[in-house]
């Protein structure tokens, strides 16, 4: 008898799995996601009422400055959040952004729309610019450097007559669409919408359209899962044959693009810009509200940008003391929190608490042993070879 049982050419087959595997909940209550599409879907529509409730010109400002950072910090989550690179001078692609659409729209004359693609890839060429050779450092050196970039982008536009010197550019034009503008405002269903309100849902559409969930689908592909594991470990992912610099290269420039779209937005908001609003401080307070919310949380990132931007407005009745006691409560959140208020590995309180069920068995499918008929017509064929 030969040391075989089976022929060498009989086909093999892959064992079935032991039980079924059960399907993944997606209930409100009964899964992050589902709980986090419920809360996305009611934030949107109290985004969208809010204008009904209060639609003064001090609301609807500090609204607008609110999603325009929450713009920003998305961005910067998928350069410190998702690939783990430490950037402190990421104000310089908003300065790019805005400064890019104000001399488009007051010097050449172009609608604004027309200025967002111009803006998009003037953002994309300083990202490669900046990147290319900053990337090839790691953590505090990458800092250091994205340091001084952000510095000399500051520099460089206050010393430029372009750029409108240390008065900045000044009468930047409102989004205009053929004869309408954003100015002119609407009337819809007898209920009059002017220029704050119009621009306020034009934001709030391009801040939860473009930059939650854009960013949100870039974490969950392939590009963001090459992200993760650069950030976790970047010589595992090189092993593992991920090209690490190609992929924080692509996180920076994404990044870019969302800091160039909201300083364009904001140049729109404020209608004039100067260097003076492109200084370190605000590379810091970014950094901070993702920090503050959690790294890589899609949720926790919204909720820092709200906290940076929000508290010191509404503190605002404390007059001299409201920036202490804005630095306390971010001490007092970052030692209770350190990990962010929502980090990226949150669970909900009540799904903790819930046991494990045990896979049911029912769905065992094992493969049947060969009949002694099948093994004695085996073992005479490899006898008669």
């Amino acid at each position: 008898m030969s040391r075989s049982a089976f022929r060498d050419d009989a086909a093999l087959r892959a064992p079935s799995p032991l039980f079924d595997r059960p399907a993944a909940p997606a209930g409100i209550l009964s899964s992050n996601t589902g709980f986090l599409r419920a809360l996305g879907t009611i934030s949107v529509v109290l985004l969208l009422v809010l204008p009904f409730l209060d639609a003064s010109r001090y609301t609807m400002s500090i609204a607008t400055s609110a999603l325009i950072y929450i713009m920003l910090c998305m961005g910067l989550n998928v350069v410190v959040g998702y690939a783990g690179l430490l950037d402190l001078g990421y104000i310089a692609f908003f300065a790019v952004g805005a400064y890019t659409s104000g001399i488009f729209t007051t010097v050449l004359g172009w609608p604004m729309w027309a200025a967002l693609p111009a803006t998009v890839l003037a953002c994309i060429i300083a990202g490669i610019i900046i990147g290319a050779p900053t990337l090839r450092l790691r953590s505090d050196y990458l800092a250091i450097v994205t340091l001084g970039f952000g510095e000399i982008i500051r520099i460089t536009a206050n010393n430029l007559d372009i750029t409108g010197g240390p008065s900045g550019i000044h009468g930047i034009p409102t989004w205009r669409f053929g004869d309408w503008s954003f100015a002119d405002g609407f009337t819809l269903f007898g209920l009059e919408f002017p220029q704050r309100v119009v621009f306020y849902y034009f934001v709030a559409a391009v801040v939860v359209l473009v930059g939650v969930i854009g960013a949100g689908r870039l974490a969950r592909g392939r590009l963001g899962r090459a992200w993760k594991a650069v950030r976790d470990d970047e010589d595992a992912a090189e092993a593992m044959g991920i090209n690490t610099y190609i992929a924080k290269i692509m996180a920076y420039i994404i990044g870019a693009v969302w800091a160039g779209v909201a300083g364009q937005l904001m140049a729109t908001h404020l209608s004039a810009i100067s260097p003076n609003s492109f200084m370190f401080l605000y590379s810091a307070l970014i950094l901070m509200a993702v920090v503050l919310g959690g790294m890589g949380s899609t949720p926790g990132v919204i909720i820092g940008a709200l906290f940076v931007s929000l508290a010191p407005e509404l503190l605002r009745d404390f007059a001299e003391w409201r920036f202490l006691i804005f630095g306390v409560l971010l001490v007092v959140v970052m030692l209770f929190r350190p990990s962010g208020l929502w980090p990226a590995t949150a669970v909900l309180p009540w799904l903790k608490k819930r046991r494990p069920v045990p896979p049911a068995t029912a769905g065992f499918m094992a493969v049947p042993p060969p009949t002694a008929n099948e093994d004695l017509e085996t073992v005479e064929g490899e006898e008669s070879r």
